[in-house]
């Protein structure tokens, strides 16, 4: 698979770093007044100005914080952008972004998109007057079909959750840019440590940065980081003007976990190829989504522009009742919502992340009743795949 390059480091050394030093060392590693190893906890909302007529850099914590600031600046090192927010969740992020747009205006989606990004657009935003078409993004001519007069923006999320379908990024961000629409990604399943949309052509790259990036099921949180100086600006006011930003000390728990974003991405993965050819060998299940596998059917698309396949499977194994059974039998998996923790997460997506789509829409995205997705932790692959082929046995 295509290495992409990395960025330049910041601090005082320019050099260019690998992507697992720049996780260490990201300029705010070291606090410049105590020596301290750990960026501090400014725990403050609101900061004394010493000149009334030269305003200091941080005046009140929802505009500007020292430990958000060093968080927001560590994101855009990673992703390679130019900066970088911090909000109170991913879906805080989402929504902030998406506010961009207006009245009248209309945005092309991915069809299989997170169902909290779905509820967001058909039952909140479309009140605004803001409109929106879901698209499979594995058919250019589908989306290029979906452009109307009116079409300011591309979202897409690549691998799709939960059906895992890949967008051709770049092809997508070239398009777009030919007819001056602003491209979103939600970047939640790769994270910058397999793939960096931006080096992609992509304008604002989004997370759920309580999955991957904070890795310990114990932060809520959400990440944006823009390509552009404009964008930039733009979405800056929307954050001091919504208030979405995140707490300090989730920005400090943030930038902990992902310190070791890099070796826990590579445990969970090695683990994840081996469960899902494991489940795609087994009896018991009908259908197996995973980038990693050969029979994936843009498996070559995810190559070109992702460094690896990520830690989420997603199975199907035959309707609800199976699923149900599966889900009261396992032992080691959290069942429960979300994903991207140092624990395995087995979740149901009809009735956990999409529950928010109606029955009808779940199956025409493939969403079926019977699918299941496990997101694979740190445990020992040996002992979730015993523990997971009992579930499926009954035994």
């Amino acid at each position: 698979m295509a290495e992409q390059n990395p960025d330049k480091g910041k601090g005082n050394d320019t050099t260019e770093k690998q992507f697992a030093t720049k996780l260490i060392h990201f300029g705010a590693e070291i606090d410049g007044q105590t020596g301290a190893s750990s960026v501090p906890i400014y725990q403050a909302s609101t900061f004394h100005h010493h000149d009334i007529f030269n305003p200091p850099t941080y005046d009140y914590s929802r505009s500007g914080n020292p430990t958000r600031q060093a968080l927001e600046d560590y994101i855009t090192l990673l992703e390679g952008g130019v900066r970088g927010f911090a909000f109170a969740s991913g879906m805080a992020a989402i929504s902030t972004a998406f506010l961009l747009f207006s009245t009248g205006d209309h945005i092309i989606v991915t069809e299989d998109v997170y169902g909290g990004t779905y509820r967001l657009l058909t039952t909140v935003l479309n009140r605004l007057g803001i409109e929106s078409t879901f698209v499979d993004m594995t058919d250019f001519e589908a989306v290029k079909a979906a452009l109307q007069p009116n079409t300011k923006a591309v979202f897409m999320e690549t691998p799709s959750n939960p059906t895992l379908k890949i967008t051709d990024i770049g092809e997508i961000a070239a398009w777009a840019k030919e007819h001056e629409l602003i491209t979103l990604l939600d970047n939640t399943f790769m994270t910058p440590y397999h793939q960096r949309p931006i080096e992609l052509g992509v304008d604002i790259v989004l997370h759920s940065a309580t999955k991957f990036l904070g890795g310990h099921s114990d932060v809520l949180a959400g990440l944006a980081v823009v390509a552009t100086e404009s964008l930039g600006r733009r979405l800056k006011q929307l954050q001091n003007g919504l208030g979405t930003v995140l707490g300090t000390q989730e920005s400090w728990l943030l930038i902990r976990g992902m310190k070791t974003l890099q070796a826990r991405m590579e445990h969970s993965e090695r683990s994840a190829r081996k469960l899902a050819e494991w489940l795609d060998n087994n009896p018991d299940v009908t259908r197996v989504y995973y980038p990693g596998l050969a029979n994936h059917p843009r498996r070559d698309v995810h190559e070109k522009q992702s460094k690896g396949y990520g830690a989420v499977v997603s199975f199907d194994v035959g309707d609800g009742e199976r699923a149900k059974a599966v889900l009261s039998r396992v032992k080691l998996p959290l069942v429960a919502v979300s994903l991207g923790a140092v624990e395995s997460i087995l979740s149901y997506p009809a009735m956990m992340s999409h529950a928010a789509m109606p029955r009808e829409v779940r199956h025409e995205r493939g969403i079926t009743d019977g699918l299941l997705r496990y997101s694979v932790g740190l445990e020992d692959i040996d002992d979730l795949i015993a523990d997971l082929e009992q579930a499926l046995k009954g035994e």
